[in-house]
């Protein structure tokens, strides 16, 4: 990548409202962040760089960056529409109440107000959470058998 490519990209980065991007490519990295003050703290000087190189293709990293842009705010704009259970204890989430039964909810699946989405053990009580609405499962955003945090996400569910 070659200054006038950095200084381009700044620009779009600064127009676009994003936060951060990193890009990574073979022996280069690149770390532009758009909010907060510029601090000395704050540069990092990972790996040695090359301004110019012989193979550049100013278009295609362009595009590649456009693109990925795109993809990532379209998806935000589509979980802006969902809603997100939240765990209301600690402890460690669960899908299923033993090893040998199926798990309560599986992706896509529909719920209603009152069903068991999992369970999670806390201080050896296994804690039941229930749906709090009629609702399908689009996203657990949680493995099973780890350690949660208070008001930490769940699952992503479309309440329509």
């Amino acid at each position: 990548m070659n200054i006038k490519e950095i200084q381009n990209l700044i620009k779009f980065i600064s127009k676009s409202g994003v936060d951060e991007v990193t890009i990574e490519k073979d022996d280069f990295k690149i770390t532009i962040k758009s909010s907060g003050e510029f601090n000395k703290s704050n540069v990092k000087n990972e790996i040695p760089v090359s301004l110019s190189s012989p193979d550049s293709k100013e278009d295609q990293i362009d595009d590649t960056f456009v693109e990925t842009t795109k993809q990532e705010t379209s998806e935000l704009k589509e979980e802006e529409k969902y809603t997100v259970i939240k765990s209301p204890i600690i402890g460690t989430f669960y899908r299923r109440s033993s090893p040998d039964t199926p798990p309560f909810v599986e992706l896509n699946s529909q719920v209603k107000k009152g069903e068991i989405l999992c369970v999670i053990e806390a201080m050896k009580l296994f804690n039941e959470i229930e749906c709090e609405m009629d609702c399908k499962i689009i996203k657990i955003l949680v493995d099973d058998q780890t350690p949660i945090e208070f008001d930490q996400p769940l699952f992503l569910v479309d309440p329509s």
